[in-house]
């Protein structure tokens, strides 16, 4: 056995515990009793702290250091980069720091749902500042005197900085603000009719088996927050359901989707190694975004749910498909973040964003974030918020610590902009496929050219290889504008 051998029989041991902690957090939101929030929060900080100990561990470090001289092929550099960055960034951290943070966030996130559902920032405030203080504590840790904010942002996508942020958010903003005042001027059709609860989740199932997610593998559960858990041969998925607005249903399910055909589709060599992950939270939203929006409110494809959905529930409240390409792609006021249109969705993680960097340097408290936060949304959107569960309290973010995490659902918008522009000159048949319900040729190419490498490149070299060019904003923006300017004219 070789110092690489023992190193990766220690990390897949580590790898197979956190996919347990995680499904603690995926029981949490679909299926835990209220009444077992402390005790769930004793829980994740105990698995946090077997974990904590795992990566820091002495051995590991000195296997590492051994193994770095052996490797000899790029997959096995691959796999020591990514175990480096991770115990780099473990040992920095103090372990009753790790545990506290987990605790915390385990019970700041059922305070949130109760404090959300009363309509009552005030109440929830004290914990989230006592998870901002906490997180500041481990920024400052891993930052080791450079940009706090920088330091978290590189947990969820390593190698981008505040630098290339805000240029980007500044390049499409403008962009973006203009595209919003054309698009608003229009009319645009909505569906009214009722949309039975369990023929919506019979046609989201339906929906998923056609974008790829394989069911042997997974589930569709009910969540308030849709989200995607797990990895390789267990992966997790929600959605949720109003009877009024089937759309909610749909596109979160599609959405989830391509997270979860980016777990499901990484190549099973790499279960239970670093590599056995998707590269970053950016790439992952690419493949949500991408298989939600460029795919699944294209005009192709929604001429085929248009009739799906006529079959379903006969009256769907529009009379043609073209008025319901109008309706799923409706640009219109409102509030909360995952039911924006895509004109829309990238100026809500820009108020995050600014926000959030505000929370870790210390420039905002918590006590004043619902008025920063009512402040900055009238000046950007252009009326004010009218309860706190569609302002502040509408993300489940903050209360469980992930601080840095909100720029990368832009990242992954501008690099599903990247992929489908280059989508389109590999995949010529595209909309022809599309149209008769078919997207496999879109994910058979993004499985090749993404989802299959996992781990093995960083976040710019995926999207590079893919694509045939360098990361940019311009796909995103011309794609946006002929898109919705067709649309409002």
């Amino acid at each position: 056995m070789t110092a690489c051998d023992d190193l990766m029989a220690l990390e897949r041991e580590t790898q197979a515990l956190a996919q347990v902690a995680g499904r603690l957090g995926w029981d949490q939101e679909t299926m835990m009793p209220r009444g077992a929030a402390d005790q769930r929060a004793e829980e994740s900080g105990a698995m946090q702290a077997v974990l904590h100990a795992r990566r820091t561990d002495a051995r590991r470090g000195d296997l590492l250091a051994a193994a770095e001289g052996e490797a000899t092929d790029d997959i096995a550099r691959a796999q020591l980069r990514r175990i480096r960055r991770d115990f780099d960034r473990a040992t920095r951290v103090p372990a009753d720091l790790a545990v506290a943070v987990a605790r915390l966030t385990s019970r700041a996130q059922g305070q949130w749902a109760e404090a959300r559902a009363a309509d009552d920032y005030a109440a929830f405030a004290p914990v989230l500042a006592e998870v901002v203080r906490l997180k500041r504590e481990e920024a400052a840790a891993l930052a080791r005197g450079g940009d706090l904010y920088e330091a978290l942002l590189d947990e969820y996508e390593p190698g981008m900085t505040v630098a290339r942020l805000d240029a980007m958010f500044a390049e499409m903003r403008p962009r973006l603000v203009s595209l919003r005042a054309r698009a608003l001027a229009a009319e645009w059709p909505m569906l009214d009719a009722h949309f039975d609860e369990q023929a919506q989740l019979r046609l989201a199932r339906e929906l998923a088996r056609r974008f790829g997610y394989d069911f042997a593998r997974g589930r569709l559960d009910m969540a308030v927050h849709p989200f995607s858990s797990g990895s390789g041969d267990d992966v997790r998925i929600t959605t949720r359901v109003s009877e009024s607005d089937p759309f909610n249903c749909i596109y979160s399910t599609i959405h989830e989707v391509g997270h979860a055909c980016y777990e499901q589709a990484i190549d099973p060599a790499y279960r239970f190694t670093p590599l056995g992950q998707g590269v970053s939270m950016g790439v992952h939203e690419s493949q949500s975004r991408i298989y939600e929006n460029q795919l699944g409110r294209g005009r192709a494809f929604c001429g085929w749910l248009y009739r799906r959905m006529r079959e379903i529930f006969d009256d769907v409240g529009v009379t043609d498909e073209d008025s319901f390409y109008r309706a799923v792609n409706r640009v219109h006021r409102g509030y909360i973040r995952t039911e924006s249109d895509e004109v829309q969705y990238n100026l809500h993680i820009m108020l995050r964003y600014d926000l959030e960097r505000a929370l870790i340097a210390g420039d905002l408290v918590t006590d004043d974030l619902e008025a920063a936060w009512n402040d900055r949304f009238v000046a950007d959107f252009g009326y004010p918020v009218d309860r706190a569960s569609n302002g502040v309290l509408q993300d489940v973010h903050w209360s469980v610590g992930l601080f840095g995490y909100f720029p990368t659902y832009s990242l992954g918008n501008v690099y599903a902009g990247c992929l489908h522009a280059a989508m389109r000159r590999a995949v010529p048949e595209l909309d022809e496929r599309l149209a008769q319900g078919d997207p496999g040729v879109a994910t058979a190419w993004l499985r090749a050219g993404v989802q299959r490498h996992g781990g093995r490149h960083e976040p710019d070299e995926v999207i590079g290889n893919a694509c045939g060019q360098a990361l940019a904003a311009e796909p995103l923006l011309s794609y946006l504008e002929e898109k919705f300017g067709a649309l409002a004219e």
